[in-house]
């Protein structure tokens, strides 16, 4: 039997699922056991999300996995340190969802065609400087609760919209409700967006091989480059950075942000890297950034 430990929301158990599906059609014989808990950040639904440092939500899960009590964590790649536990490692992804952020709204409009001073609801510094920096007459309010709970919450009263992960959206069948995608040529993604991070123990050799079998390459390839672009920032950022690798024939390209919270200054690079190596693709982004004058806000936190 394998143990599959995951955290309780809707969103994280259709991601479990989507993983587990896979598993189950690749491994019919095997028995597959899910395990839910609630981390910290799901227990501290009051807090600014400002204030939750990465892992927030994956670290009691992963504390499981470390002492023997589930064989697998399923999280959402954007959730995950810089850096793994000691002693943890990933062990493949199945195929990325769709990367991009989408805006929902009560009046269905893209955001330049949004109202003056439309309240949009995120929690997400990153989200907040690059709404800033298209619309700053926009009112960016913290919203936090379920995916769910934040589309309930945007269609008026407090919020006139709010901005989520499409991905969240499709898994949950409610991309419907999409207003508009936004391109990541202007609006970078989080690390590890729209990819699930399954994580086992080192030296589990039977349950790695079992995941490196669903292994879907090119995802764990733009994984791989994107966490390897957060590891050269230090990983623990306080001001917003953020990277989208894709692969383009046999080259990778990564799209890379940082910004001040505010959005009074951005910076971007673009760059195109041999895809065989994308750990140091992920260095060469970050690279690229700080020269594009990024390293007066990231290094001088």
């Amino acid at each position: 039997m394998i143990r599959v430990g995951t955290r309780k929301s809707p969103l994280a158990l259709a991601q479990t699922e989507e993983v587990l599906s896979q598993l189950r059609s690749r491994f019919p014989d095997e028995t597959f056991t899910v395990v839910t808990m609630e981390t910290a950040g799901d227990r501290n639904r009051d807090a600014p999300l400002l204030s939750l440092e990465r892992g927030t939500f994956s670290t009691d899960i992963e504390r499981l996995l470390l002492d023997g009590k589930i064989d697998l964590a399923v999280h959402s790649a954007k959730d995950l340190t810089a850096t793994l536990p000691e002693g943890l490692a990933l062990a493949g992804t199945v195929a990325r969802q769709d990367a991009r952020d989408a805006l929902v709204n009560r009046w269905g409009e893209s955001l330049l065609r949004l109202p003056p001073k439309a309240r949009i609801g995120t929690s997400s510094p990153r989200r907040a400087a690059q709404l800033s920096e298209i619309r700053p007459d926009v009112q960016v309010l913290p919203i936090r609760g379920n995916v769910g709970t934040r589309l309930d919450k945007a269609a008026g009263g407090e919020y006139d919209g709010v901005v989520l992960a499409v991905a969240g959206l499709v898994r949950l069948g409610r991309q419907a409700e999409i207003a508009e995608y936004l391109a990541p040529e202007g609006f970078t993604p989080e690390v590890g967006q729209g990819t699930l991070g399954v994580e086992v123990r080192i030296g589990d050799t039977r349950t790695a091989r079992m995941l490196d079998a669903i292994n879907h390459l090119p995802s764990s390839i733009a994984l791989k480059a994107e966490r390897s672009f957060l590891q050269r920032l230090g990983g623990g950022c306080k001001v917003p950075v953020a990277a989208y690798a894709r692969l383009d024939g046999r080259e990778i390209r990564i799209l890379a942000m940082a910004a001040l919270p505010d959005g009074s200054q951005i910076y971007r690079a673009d760059v195109r890297c041999d895809a065989v190596d994308p750990i140091s693709a992920g260095i060469e982004a970050a690279e690229a950034l700080l020269a594009k004058g990024a390293r007066e806000i990231v290094l001088a936190e």
